[in-house]
């Protein structure tokens, strides 16, 4: 089975995270099905809308911290090249795809996960969803993004707060503070996003280009800097002690002692 799934709806493409035993925890293989699954979707012209969501309870609970070579590997951790190989490239995709893309956010989105649904144009979440920026609580620094999405969204006050806290933001907090769009009943989410992805389908294709565009380079004009200055910083965090004892921690599923080394 492969860790993403892609169909297309009427005008409307619809990629799934497929790794609901694991709540869609990032591995190499489901970021190279993710990337390819964008690459499908940004071909077709039939697809003039896309869509992102989860399978199963979860939107994405960030990088699989069990499975991750990077981590468990011989010698010092290298989180780099997946951030400048797979990572990043995907999220540079959803910001240049001249198409509509909603983040269907169906339960929990962490780490990487949060960093992907902030990524794109529009984020409708189901009520019993939340955001969590769970970095902070192993050691790391933010990475996918976010350090470019959360200020253009929420401003200076509440980035650093999500950031620095490391705490669960709630899908109707984060409709208040302005993180996302639109909140509705679980049982309602697939189908008010259908309706909504639908009529972006039926819009006109060149004028959501040309204000995407138009919106990037007004409020992301240094994203491609930024994502490789989170990459570069996110590989001296992965080298340091204060990582080791955070992904300990969590594996031993205890509170983490940091000591700044």
């Amino acid at each position: 089975m492969r860790t993403t799934q892609l169909k297309l709806v009427g005008g409307v493409a619809w990629i799934t995270l497929n790794r609901p035993e694991a709540l869609n925890a990032w591995t190499r293989e489901l970021g190279e099905d993710l990337g390819s699954a964008l690459d499908q979707a940004a071909a077709r012209p039939e697809a003039r809308a896309i869509v992102v969501t989860g399978a199963g309870r979860a939107f994405s609970a960030g990088a699989d911290l069990k499975a991750s070579e990077e981590l468990h590997g011989q010698g010092k951790p290298d989180v780099l090249t997946r951030l400048r190989e797979t990572y990043n490239p995907l999220i540079r995709r959803i910001r240049t795809i001249p198409k509509p893309v909603v983040a269907a956010v169906n339960g929990p989105a962490a780490g990487i996960g949060c960093s992907l649904a902030l990524a794109a144009d529009l984020i409708i979440a189901a009520e019993s969803a939340y955001f969590l920026l769970a970095f902070v609580n192993i050691g790391l620094a933010l990475d996918g993004g976010a350090s470019v999405f959360l200020p253009a969204r929420i401003g200076h006050a509440r980035a650093f707060e999500l950031a620095y806290l490391g705490e669960r933001l709630t899908a109707t907090r984060a409709l208040e503070w302005g993180l996302i769009n639109r909140v509705v009943p679980d049982a309602e989410l697939e189908s008010e996003v259908g309706a909504l992805a639908a009529k972006l389908a039926a819009g006109p294709p060149g004028s959501y280009a040309s204000i995407k565009r138009t919106l990037n380079d007004q409020l992301y004009p240094r994203i491609e800097r930024q994502l490789d200055n989170e990459a570069v910083l996110q590989q001296e965090r992965a080298e340091s002690a204060d990582f080791a004892e955070g992904i300990l921690a969590f594996m031993q599923k205890r509170p983490a002692s940091f000591t700044g080394d």
